[in-house]
């Protein structure tokens, strides 16, 4: 199922906050959002003067740098 903007829509999925983020890799937010402006992470959903993300899409970030480091 996707939106009108042919994004993919999930039920259930948490949108987290940068706390979150850092919290779950033990990376320091300076670094994420270097990794934002170089294109390395996705880019956070702005809810007024706040940023999200799809915890899935961190998810899957996360498990693409773990298989990238073993391959």
């Amino acid at each position: 199922m996707t939106t009108q903007n042919n994004l993919p829509f999930q039920h259930n999925n948490e949108l987290v906050d940068m706390a979150f983020i850092t919290t779950y890799t033990k990376m320091t937010d300076k670094w994420f959002y270097k990794l934002i402006q170089d294109g390395a992470f996705p880019k956070p959903i702005k809810l007024g003067r706040s940023s999200r993300w799809l915890k899935s899409e961190v998810e899957t970030w996360m498990q693409q740098r773990i298989a990238q480091s073993r391959s």
